[in-house]
């Protein structure tokens, strides 16, 4: 969903950021099949939304968010290549 509510539906607006992000959580994760993705246009930047099958967010998110705050610069750094800024954020 944007800001204004409305969704991108089946649209990739970052695709190398998405994949650099769907390939670090499946790797992570104990159920790589239950990972999925979705993007969001914001005003000057584009949120992506992790989903995680039950029991693995601990595992993405680390001890003190340290993993999650790795996978976030790794995609930010690949999100250039896209032409845009991201936002990560984990959800169950």
């Amino acid at each position: 969903m944007t800001e204004t509510g409305t969704d991108l539906g089946n649209q990739i607006p970052v695709p190398i950021a998405t994949a650099v992000l769907q390939h670090i959580v499946r790797s992570i994760v104990d159920n790589p099949d239950a990972v999925q993705v979705e993007g969001a246009q914001g005003r000057s930047r584009v949120r992506l939304e992790v989903k995680v099958g039950p029991g693995d967010l601990g595992r993405v998110i680390g001890r003190r968010g340290r993993t999650a705050q790795s996978i976030r610069t790794v995609v930010r750094a690949a999100a250039t290549r896209d032409g845009v800024d991201v936002d990560v954020d984990f959800a169950d």
